[in-house]
């Protein structure tokens, strides 16, 4: 079976391809994986290392239809396709038309984005091309439900997950504390996001400055990076955040950062279902974060922590101040965390995907 995505950057769908084929039954399925956007191949390597064949099919554009040749050379010696973003998704669907019936593969697109968040060309192109898959799934059911109501029906929930055993052995919480310089009496509010609009810094930025004044104690860490890291750092120094707000850009032991966190926050506006806030459960961390698309599946309000309406930075600083005042609510909201974390392993979701695959293909088990 072949995997196709746009790139092969740290992102949600892409960590979550690279989890896929670290953990997929080696056995029953010969698994490749390619890409579209030279420039995004930062996983290249590490998928390369789990024994999968990585090809890299484009120029510079994702609609040059040189890749789309070169896709469809793919396509002729797998027996599935599974597609993680819009463009790709099309391109495919597209592709197969052009082979002979026997030889094209069942094709499969995982949705892992609310529809509004697509360009208004790629919304239409899925419209229009949709019908061709043989199976259509969604990260969370707000993505599934943000679909065109035509559409909801024909489409299955399969929740991801995360690797348990590897996020949480990466835990190192003193070490992590002593390297980012926070004493034992601080509370260190902690986020995991790409710098993009969707993900709501501006609103973190002004609800930590209002934490910083009302809790001493309070220091706050972003890792990520993104287009917008000029338009952060501009607004990080307008508001005076200095070093209680610690800008670090991207990190490849994000996960292990995380567990020095005393609360784990995103202040999104909208989410399909992130990943970083499925790893910060796997740690049991308490969570103040926006009701945003798959979040609220994720987090139940006074259980792991806190839900806020996205786009409101007072409520999200309101959330913050009183989780970070209360040692008492965060070791019970760690527990829920942790214990709901307990429900998201990336095991359960390579499984589905592989009785997925064998059912579209006739196989069967032994």
């Amino acid at each position: 079976m072949l995997t196709l995505l746009k790139g092969l950057s740290r992102g949600g769908a892409e960590s979550l391809a690279l989890l896929g084929a670290r953990h997929r039954d080696r056995e029953r399925f010969d698994h490749s994986l390619a890409y579209v956007h030279p420039a995004h191949g930062e996983l290249v390597d590490e998928v390369g290392a789990e024994g999968v064949p990585v090809s890299c099919l484009g120029g510079g554009r994702l609609w040059d239809v040189r890749w789309m040749w070169r896709l469809r050379q793919a396509m002729r010696s797998v027996d599935v396709v599974h597609t993680h973003s819009p463009v790709p998704s099309v391109a495919a669907r597209i592709t197969s038309r052009t082979l002979p019936l026997g030889e094209r593969p069942k094709l499969v697109t995982t949705e892992h984005n609310v529809w509004d968040s697509h360009h208004r060309f790629t919304r239409f192109a899925e419209k229009v091309t949709f019908g061709m898959d043989d199976a259509h799934l969604a990260v969370s059911d707000a993505v599934r439900r943000s679909l065109p109501p035509a559409r909801r029906s024909q489409v299955e929930v399969l929740v991801q997950g995360v690797d348990l055993p590897a996020v949480r052995s990466a835990a190192d919480r003193e070490r992590v504390r002593r390297d980012l310089g926070v004493a034992d009496h601080q509370v260190l509010v902690g986020t995991v996001a790409n710098l993009r609009r969707q993900k709501g810094y501006p609103d973190l930025l002004r609800a930590a400055a209002t934490v910083i004044g009302a809790v001493p104690a309070a220091r706050f860490v972003a890792i990520g990076q993104g287009p917008q890291e000029d338009e952060i750092a501009a607004l990080h120094r307008s508001l005076g955040l200095g070093e209680r707000f610690a800008l670090l850009g991207y990190r490849a032991d994000a996960v292990r950062l995380m567990s020095g966190f005393d609360i784990f926050c995103m202040a999104s506006h909208h989410e399909g279902l992130p990943v970083a806030l499925m790893e910060a459960l796997a740690l049991g961390l308490p969570v103040v974060v926006t009701s945003a698309g798959g979040n609220a599946e994720l987090v139940t309000d006074g259980d792991e922590g806190r839900l806020v309406e996205p786009g409101r930075p007072d409520d999200l600083a309101g959330a913050l101040v009183a989780l970070a005042t209360d040692d008492t609510a965060r070791k019970a909201h760690a527990q829920r965390s942790h214990d709901r974390g307990d429900t998201l392993s990336i095991l359960d979701s390579v499984r589905r995907h592989e009785a997925l695959y064998r059912e579209l293909t006739g196989r069967r088990d032994g």
